[in-house]
């Protein structure tokens, strides 16, 4: 039997909300320069608006397999924005952070399961799939859009870098999740339309899509070409390379920030 939604499925969780309020008070702290660090703050603003990010990926993922048969999604607590509720936490959320720490790289994070037997027709899996990388691109034309609408005159240095590097973070992980490589979204945007043998002989691969995929990055040609069409993606949305890597510069403030990116302080 499946579970119908209840209200209390669908309550955005005070885990969620504690950690949007943690983006919104950073982000009007990089914003106002209102902060002792700056690195701190941008530090702060872009995890916690990253990990919401990570939690609206998924959410789409449940939200559009609710509606397309898997009643289930709701008593498993994943239409509540909870990431603790996740299968795999650590995997859904500190890993993604972790790379992006080390990196300055969108990991695709999270596993919601869904029940696939219930849901009914090609066309509602490939877009239960799609769902979660959509939301990346979503974010990050939010992130983006001070700089394509021409009006970035009017933001504070630090939190225009501060947006770049976040919309970094959502380009590369859209890029990832859209590679159709078994275990990533790509492939199951593909799956229902492949032949069941293929389906079957793939099966096994998929989790170790995901570790064959930053194995490559490791390379340095793949990381050239994989990163040069992240900067192609923001060159066109009018982020320039200089935004990106000032952003990352005051992400890591345990270590000394760049000169060239160096931001005016509050009184």
């Amino acid at each position: 039997m499946g579970h119908q939604s209840t209200r209390s499925d669908r309550q955005v969780s005070s885990v969620f909300l504690g950690i949007a309020a943690i983006m919104a008070v950073t982000g009007w702290a990089v914003w106002t320069g209102y902060s002792s660090s700056a690195g701190l703050a941008v530090f702060l603003f872009v995890t916690s608006a990253w990990i919401v990010s990570l939690c609206l990926h998924e959410y789409a993922h449940a939200r559009t397999a609710l509606h397309s048969g898997d009643l289930t999604v709701g008593a498993k607590g994943y239409l509540t924005l909870n990431p603790l509720k996740y299968t795999h936490a650590l995997l859904s959320i500190v890993l993604p952070v972790i790379f992006v720490i080390l990196g300055g790289l969108g990991l695709p994070g999270g596993a919601v399961y869904i029940e696939r037997d219930r849901v009914q027709g090609r066309w509602k899996h490939s877009m239960i799939s799609a769902a979660g990388p959509l939301t990346n691109v979503a974010f990050a034309a939010v992130c983006t859009a001070p700089f394509w609408l021409g009006a970035v005159d009017g933001v504070p240095l630090a939190f225009r870098f501060a947006l770049a590097f976040l919309a970094l973070l959502q380009v590369s992980a859209a890029i990832l999740n859209f590679l159709p490589v078994p275990g990533l979204d790509g492939y199951g945007i593909i799956e229902p339309w492949l032949s069941y043998r293929v389906r079957r002989e793939v099966a096994p691969l998929a989790p170790f899509g995901l570790i064959a995929v930053f194995a490559l990055l490791w390379v340095p040609a793949v990381n050239a070409a994989f990163f040069g069409a992240v900067e192609g993606v923001l060159s066109a949305l009018g982020v320039s390379d200089v935004e990106t890597y000032c952003g990352h510069s005051l992400y890591r403030f345990w270590q000394e920030t760049d000169g060239l990116c160096a931001v005016p302080q509050a009184d």
